[in-house]
């Protein structure tokens, strides 16, 4: 058994468990459904309690989610978080429906722009405060606040993540609300690693959440997720955790079986190597659908896409493909080609550059195109 020594962070009470403070660590995922289906999430909600969720996230983005939401909730056997997108005042309305808040700081300057953010992060604290429930301050490699990357070299994706978490850390503690975690999520392995180190260095007492954002498609995203979850957790770094893997709808379950495994794994010392092709070859980054999806044949084409370049794994191009139009457009910009998805078509990217959108079943023709001249490029 492999013995080891957790950061001492304090407990945050996320309805009926507990993360942080010594207790085990909590496994998590997210429903894939639009909330508003309110059958197919349900149906999603069990699948995952079945599974053996700890805690299960749920995407809301408008009043008709908020509505949806509060029908499901009363239905759920296992506490759930509501994912809060560009709309913070939402918090209002989710909070008595759910048992944790999760915000991204990235998108709070999206509405009220004269606003202070700090205002804004009072008010969502506020309804938590209100309705019992805990905060997750969630930080994303794809929309870290303009503003605050500016600040740092071009290079340094690493920096603005660990800088917008602690600002958000001390804005919480200065209203008096702790009760709080806090997750710092890129696509590369190695700078979840590094962000997630740093943070942990100088908020030791802060419960952190961990995963590897749009790791992809298994085996890739497992192997990504593992790598990054052997080197923080051995640390003692790691309160609670979601494996995010692009799959079908109905086997969402992977995502708490994988992690669950990891888990094991690390507890009774069977670590895995590094694979040296990692990060050598053709790189698929994928989200892991959420109720933001906009088009079910988002984790289709993450297939075909894998399937269609695969002649192109030897080269060193990364190709991102995204389920919706909130992390769509930023997540894709470091990625050498990236789709992000839309109700009746998909956005096509070279880099930042928008070449145009295409309907579904046209798209991997171009995307092929685009492939071809990279690799004539190079």
């Amino acid at each position: 058994m492999t013995q080891i020594s957790r950061n001492p962070t304090r407990s945050v009470a996320i309805g009926r468990i507990t993360i942080g403070g010594g207790a085990p660590i909590a496994v998590q995922s997210m429903a894939a459904t639009r909330t508003q289906d309110l059958a197919a999430t349900a149906r999603q909600l069990q699948l995952l309690k079945l599974a053996g969720a700890d805690l299960v996230r749920i995407a809301v983005d408008s009043r008709q989610d908020v509505e949806a939401l509060a029908q499901l909730s009363p239905q759920a056997e296992v506490p759930l978080s509501v994912d809060l997108q560009e709309n913070y005042r939402l918090a209002a309305q989710v909070a008595p429906h759910v048992q944790k808040i999760r915000y991204n700081p990235g998108h709070l300057h999206h509405h009220e722009r004269d606003k202070p953010v700090p205002d804004k992060v009072a008010f969502i604290a506020e309804q938590a405060a209100k309705n019992d429930c805990a905060l997750r301050v969630g930080v994303n490699c794809g929309s870290v606040d303009p503003a605050l990357a500016e600040r740092f070299s071009p290079d340094d994706s690493i920096s603005p993540m660990v800088e917008s978490a602690l600002q958000h850390c001390a804005i919480l503690d200065g209203l008096g609300f702790t009760r709080y975690c806090v997750s710092l999520k890129d696509s590369d392995p190695d700078k979840v690693i590094a962000a997630n180190t740093r943070f942990a260095a100088q908020r030791p007492d802060v419960p952190i959440h961990l995963g590897v954002t749009e790791a992809g498609m298994p085996p890739e995203g497992i192997i990504k997720t593992r790598i990054a979850f052997e080197q923080l957790l051995t640390q003692g770094i790691g309160d609670t955790l979601r494996v995010s893997l692009t799959v079908p709808f109905d086997d969402k379950g992977e995502e708490i079986r994988v992690g669950r495994q990891i888990l094991d794994d690390i507890r009774t010392g069977r670590f895995r190597s590094v694979p040296k092709v990692l990060g050598k070859g053709l790189n698929i980054i994928s989200c892991p659908s959420c109720s933001r999806v906009e088009n079910n044949a988002f984790v289709d084409l993450a297939l075909k896409v894998r399937e269609v370049t695969q002649y192109a794994k030897e080269h060193r191009i990364t190709i991102a493909v995204m389920g919706c139009r909130v992390n769509g457009p930023g997540e894709t910009d470091d990625a050498d080609l990236g789709l992000w998805c839309a109700p009746n078509f998909v956005n096509l990217k070279r880099g930042t550059e928008h070449l145009g959108h295409f309907p579904y079943d046209q798209v991997l023709d171009r995307l092929r195109e685009e492939v071809d001249r990279l690799i004539a490029n190079r």
